[in-house]
């Protein structure tokens, strides 16, 4: 059995065609997983904003004396309200930041002092805001992944084309610094650490 050229050319055309339209619809996805993922973002930060203020009076009863980390509570409340508020992915990420590096600090504070460990309120918001913290840095991790299988499509061949033809434009993802400290390893970073009981 032979196959006729227009038959041939018609399978190559239908096989561009459907080409097209999955990678078409694989970036229209993906695009609107990234949204789907800044909004997550926006979420679990306004989870957290809304977690701190019940940590902090709960926290105050037991910490009268410790009247910095209820401040660095206030603080990280405002910063996470505000970067809720304003929508900026940037403002997000560093008010989620500010909330992480302050909880190793409250539960030194927390495993310290008995009475407050005892108290099952103060656990408990710890572990819904140390939860959400998670939840944060898992919805940061999505979106750094699909904003990366998103561009590389946009800038390879052949799906470049197909990105061009519709008009899709790079995203953005988290935005980091690109100098700094956090850039490099020092010597005191690649020893072994060692622990002692």
């Amino acid at each position: 059995m032979k196959l006729s050229i227009p038959f041939i050319l018609g399978l190559l055309v239908l096989g561009l065609i459907v080409y097209v339209i999955s990678t078409y619809n694989w970036l229209a996805t993906v695009r609107t997983r990234i949204q789907a993922s800044v909004q997550e973002i926006g979420n679990q930060l306004k989870r957290q904003a809304e977690l701190i203020p019940n940590l902090e009076e709960s926290a105050k009863g037991y910490l009268r004396h410790e009247k910095e980390i209820i401040r660095m509570l206030a603080e990280a409340r405002k910063a996470v309200a505000s970067a809720v508020k304003s929508g900026d992915l940037g403002q997000m990420a560093s008010a989620g930041d500010r909330v992480a590096q302050l909880l190793p600090q409250i539960q030194v504070v927390v495993e310290s002092n008995p009475q407050i460990k005892g108290a099952d309120v103060v656990t408990r918001l710890m572990d819904e805001l140390r939860d959400t913290s998670d939840k944060v840095m898992y919805a940061r991790r999505t979106l750094i992944d699909l904003t990366a299988d998103y561009n590389v499509r946009l800038v390879t061949f052949p799906s470049n084309l197909v990105a061009d033809m519709f008009g899709f434009k790079s995203e953005k993802g988290l935005e980091t610094p690109t100098s700094g400290e956090h850039l490099t390893v020092s010597t005191a970073d690649t020893r072994t650490p060692k622990i002692s009981i």
